[in-house]
């Protein structure tokens, strides 16, 4: 009884376990697609200045994700240049990957574009809680993403 018991208790912490070692997708699709940053145009936080559903007609597939496009225009700027318009992390919340490298959704309303680069986060409060030491998180998050993410398998090393 006492080894079925140590069996049953190794089994128990080794599975409630695996999944903090699990690393989680590089751009954040959500759970039951594979849509980047919910549907929203990426390119059109630079060009209108203001979050912008895509077109399930315009899209690009980029690091295993659908991203779509409000014009053929943000579709080839992106195609051109991914990196550039693509949000920080992909598109995980700024803040909760800053702290510990959290994998968080996104409120695409949440969004501010520093030094030419697209920052998403949770909520319109948490990123004002984010812009408050926006340096030190950007510094932060930058260092977590790659641990906690499958980024590094795109990356040329």
């Amino acid at each position: 009884m006492r080894r079925l018991l140590t069996c049953l208790t190794f089994s128990l912490l080794f599975f409630t376990a695996l999944p903090a070692f699990a690393l989680d997708d590089a751009v954040n699709t959500g759970f039951f697609n594979d849509t980047a940053i919910d549907g929203y145009d990426t390119v059109a936080y630079f060009t209108v200045g203001k979050p912008t559903k895509g077109n399930k007609k315009l899209s690009f597939t980029w690091r295993d994700a659908n991203w779509f496009f409000a014009s053929e225009e943000n579709l080839a700027l992106f195609k051109g240049d991914p990196e550039k318009y693509a949000p920080q992390y992909g598109g995980w919340c700024a803040y909760a990957m800053s702290d510990e490298g959290r994998t968080v959704g996104i409120d695409p309303d949440a969004w501010v574009i520093h030094e030419g680069k697209l920052y998403l986060n949770y909520s319109r409060s948490v990123q004002q809680e984010w812009l408050k030491d926006k340096l030190t998180n950007i510094q932060q998050a930058d260092m977590f993403y790659p641990k906690t993410t499958k980024v590094n398998q795109y990356l040329s090393h």
